[in-house]
């Protein structure tokens, strides 16, 4: 018997699941996983196995998008596909002990329709959000059925917040995407700094964002003095490269210096499909249009300047929620999507915190700050071992 199947609906989500399946596979249980959305990239990667045929939207799947974005998955079919993922999980329920769900009401319902003990980690829900966490209909009710042995929140305030509202433990263990985070040497500490650009993972949205951030650096005061202390990188994920990047259109000033360099003026992007990383370690500023990248960010104590794109993921309504949820280590210019206000306000947002870095009175004093809303907001690494653990002794207890 399989003893652990970890359900996810979403790509931040399978990249949680995927690194608690490493730290189960560790401790020598069996482990399958079944991304509800998507192909789940993340537990491929990592040798997972996972369940069934699978596919995806050109949305990236249901969740947090916008009016067009939830009527394309319509369209594309997506509820129908999710259907039969949930009626697979129904045919296979009995070859495992217990059904680990990572994401939120689609996750919950997943281990309620499994019919199997089960755990939850709820990554898509905070009470940073309004103060006290408004549950999505039937969410609060499945989370009080005893067959979920567990309840992992995102934070601290939201298990506290939770705990108060079912009437039941639940704990706040950490998050998982966190865990494998390396802060490397930042680049202002070796005179240079460096910006980390982060357009996102759904395409073609991702390409749209990178082209909105080009625009932004093209209205950026540069000279070739100045250049020599900045170094731009954009992380890119895979799907994003080849023929499809180079027919993007470029913004007017840019054009392309080799295949993975980006010119306008005496101004440089280099692209990086594989060094997200390590990037992420050695970046000073992360300007973004991401969600799981974002919080990645945050969690290494990184300032993050959104810029808000046409979505369906990374709208003015999601960016304003991530804002609530990270706390004032993000920030975002205004602006409707593409206007001039945004282009020019995001490019003086973007020098004004690179000047604050540079400022050896009010750097330290920031970079404590950012330290301390990574620690409240998303916790410590080791997430995936303590969530393991917890696995663990549910099984080892003889209620599962």
């Amino acid at each position: 018997m399989n003893q652990v199947l970890l359900v996810s609906n979403g790509h931040g989500e399978d990249l949680s699941g995927a690194r608690l399946a490493c730290a189960l596979r560790g401790r020598g249980l069996n482990v399958e996983a079944l991304p509800l959305v998507g192909h789940g990239h993340a537990y491929r990667r990592a040798g997972i196995p996972v369940l069934g045929r699978t596919s995806q939207g050109s949305t990236g799947g249901l969740g947090y998008t916008s009016l067009w974005g939830q009527l394309t998955d319509l369209l594309e079919g997506q509820p129908f596909y999710v259907l039969q993922r949930l009626v697979l999980l129904w045919r296979r329920r009995r070859h495992y002990q217990l059904v680990v769900g990572v994401g939120d009401l689609l996750a919950a319902l997943a281990v309620w329709l499994s019919r199997r003990p089960g755990a939850i980690y709820l990554v898509a829900y905070s009470s940073h959000y309004e103060g006290r966490l408004q549950l999505p209909w039937p969410c609060g009710w499945l989370l009080r059925r005893g067959r979920i042995r567990a309840i992992w929140s995102r934070d601290a305030l939201t298990a506290t917040d939770l705990s108060r509202q079912l009437g039941r433990q639940v704990r706040f263990l950490g998050n998982p995407f966190v865990d494998g985070l390396q802060a490397g040497s930042a680049g202002g500490e070796r005179g240079m700094q460096r910006v980390l650009l982060l357009p996102g993972s759904r395409l073609p949205e991702a390409g749209r964002n990178l082209q909105l951030m080009l625009a932004v650096l093209a209205r950026m005061p540069a000279s070739a003095e100045s250049e020599r202390q900045l170094l731009w990188q954009a992380a890119l994920v895979p799907e994003l490269s080849g023929a499809q990047l180079h027919d993007l259109p470029l913004p007017a000033g840019w054009r392309w210096d080799g295949e993975a360099l980006l010119r306008c003026g005496e101004r440089t992007v280099q692209l990086g499909w594989h060094a997200f990383g390590r990037w992420l370690g050695e970046a000073d500023l992360v300007l973004a249009a991401a969600g799981t990248a974002t919080e990645q960010a945050v969690a290494l104590a990184k300032p993050v300047v959104q810029i808000v794109g046409a979505g369906p993921q990374f709208t003015e309504r999601f960016a304003e929620a991530q804002r609530r949820l990270l706390g004032p280590g993000v920030a975002c210019a205004p602006g409707r999507y593409g206007s001039h206000q945004q282009l020019e306000a995001s490019a003086a947002l973007i020098t004004t915190k690179l000047e604050e870095l540079r400022d050896p009175r009010r750097s330290p004093a920031l970079r404590r700050h950012l330290q301390a809303i990574a620690t409240e907001r998303l916790g410590p690494a080791g997430a995936s071992a303590r969530q393991a653990e917890a696995i663990m002794d549910l099984l080892t207890a003889g209620t599962v």
